[in-house]
């Protein structure tokens, strides 16, 4: 019984106890404010001829052109509580 409560407090304990957003969520939300069309420089989502330049520069640099912001896409892109992974988690919906 002491092994089992012990495994489970360790468990609980390395559970950082953060869940991922849902894309789809995020992008209603925060980023299809600008990437619907309304901002034409913005690529849209879906629009693969549009996002393929920028994919070639790598998903480290797209995540830090939204966290830091880039032209007119404002610091965090809108989403003030995403992280790294949400923001890839998004990309990637883009994208695709």
């Amino acid at each position: 019984m002491k092994k089992m409560l012990l495994a489970a407090a360790v468990t609980l304990l390395s559970f950082n106890g953060y869940a991922a957003q849902d894309p789809q969520a995020v992008y209603d939300r925060a980023c299809g404010v600008c990437h619907n069309g309304q901002i034409p420089t913005a690529p849209q989502k879906g629009d693969k001829a549009a996002w393929e330049p920028r994919l070639a520069k790598g998903m480290d640099a797209l995540v830090q052109s939204v966290t830091n912001g880039l032209n007119a896409m404002p610091p965090r892109g809108l989403c003030m509580d995403c992280t790294a992974e949400d923001y890839q988690a998004v990309i990637k919906l883009m994208t695709e």
